[in-house]
């Protein structure tokens, strides 16, 4: 008999049908949030979960006595979803999806930025109201990135690439990470280190998070933060929902202490801060950083190659426990 695997929510037809030639494969048809009981009973029926950001895995579900799970195979970079120590504690692997994301999510970090700075969301939500009343020359005035600093906070592949595709908008590059880059790519990228996050926001034009998450970055970026920024300056959010205080980010905007926001990414999610909600310089989306066709696919090929090496008796790529 073949291992038994669960899709918490649908994959792309092709990494689902790849996945029926190999594996006794079940799938939600509804593509619904499956519930913790769903989830616990799950972990005696399955040789591997492959689970999402919408999966909550914690120590009540891995904890279950004497359970036929042996892997998480997590569809995504991120696994702060998951208790790794529990994981650990019950045997069980997790791994996840890294690399395959990063072109996908860097494009959205500097879509985010230019709808902020030119104010497109604003343009459009008016447009599709009918309240657009024509080109007048002060008419939904923004602001160019062409001279303007961006400045990244982290500097793992997903930052270097929105670097990357910064420069040729004309932004220069700065970062603050734990650990500093390698010489060589600082040279390549132009890239500034500086010491301390709060410099970095007082300086940048354009704050972008790439950090992870989890509890060292829950709320780094707050009241304090924000006062440090610029008038001008712009939040770019395609990192984790909680990395920024929503309430203290809502008031910065709406006293305009920051100029615009452009978050990919909630603490709440699916649920909005009805803070952000409707405010006009905020620019909302519904997680969209990895959601090409490509990309999604290419992550869900990426579990798929980690479920062999571990069926096959192989240590799988991308463990993260």
């Amino acid at each position: 008999m073949p291992p038994r695997i669960l899709l918490t929510r649908r994959w792309p037809e092709a990494v689902e049908t790849y996945l029926r030639e190999r594996y006794d494969v079940t799938v939600d048809p509804d593509d619904r949030p499956l519930t913790e009981a769903e989830l616990v009973r799950a972990m005696g029926d399955y040789d591997a979960i492959c689970p999402t950001v919408t999966d909550r895995i914690g120590a009540a579900i891995l904890s279950v006595p004497a359970p036929r799970l042996r892997m998480l195979g997590n569809y995504g970079a991120g696994f702060e979803h998951i208790d790794l120590a529990a994981a650990k504690a019950a045997g069980i692997i997790v791994t996840n999806t890294p690399d395959v994301l990063t072109d996908a999510t860097a494009d959205l970090a500097i879509l985010l930025m230019l709808m902020a700075s030119r104010r497109a969301g604003e343009g459009e939500r008016e447009l599709r109201a009918g309240r657009w009343t024509g080109w007048r020359p002060t008419h939904l005035m923004g602001q160019g990135l062409a001279g303007k600093r961006l400045g990244l906070v982290g500097f793992g592949r997903i930052a270097q690439a929105t670097a990357a595709r910064a420069r040729a908008f004309g932004l220069s590059i700065a970062y603050h990470s734990r650990r500093r880059a390698d010489p060589a790519v600082e040279a390549t990228l132009d890239a500034v280190h500086v010491g301390s996050l709060e410099e970095l926001a007082a300086t940048s034009d354009v704050l972008s998070l790439h950090c992870p998450g989890g509890p060292a970055t829950r709320h780094l970026v707050d009241a304090g933060l924000l006062a440090r920024m610029k008038p001008t300056s712009i939040l770019v959010n395609t990192a984790r929902g909680s990395v920024v205080k929503e309430d203290d980010l809502a008031a910065a905007l709406k006293d305009g202490t920051i100029a615009a926001a452009g978050l990919d990414v909630f603490e709440g999610e699916p649920a909005v801060n009805p803070a952000l909600v409707d405010l006009p310089n905020a620019v909302l989306l519904p997680h969209l950083g990895s959601a090409t066709r490509e990309t999604r696919i290419a992550m869900g090929m990426r579990v798929a190659a980690n479920l062999e090496r571990f069926f096959a008796g192989e240590v799988p790529h991308d463990r993260v426990a």
